[in-house]
């Protein structure tokens, strides 16, 4: 989505309050959890919903 909207990690960080160390955490999928306050900020500033940036993924057991 930030291809798609021409914006840069760091200018959307900007935007929503988020240092770039945990968008680049969000970026790799590698968070447990997002704040909803986090995941509306993301979508309002991209312009999309968050199944256009969430995927389900089973934990490796």
């Amino acid at each position: 989505m930030l291809a798609k909207r021409k914006m840069r990690s760091n200018e959307l960080a900007e935007k929503i309050g988020l240092t770039q160390a945990n968008l680049s955490i969000l970026k790799t999928g590698k968070v447990k959890a997002v704040r909803l306050t986090t995941l509306d900020a993301i979508c309002r500033e991209l312009q999309c919903t968050p199944g256009d940036i969430l995927e389900y993924r089973e934990d490796d057991v």
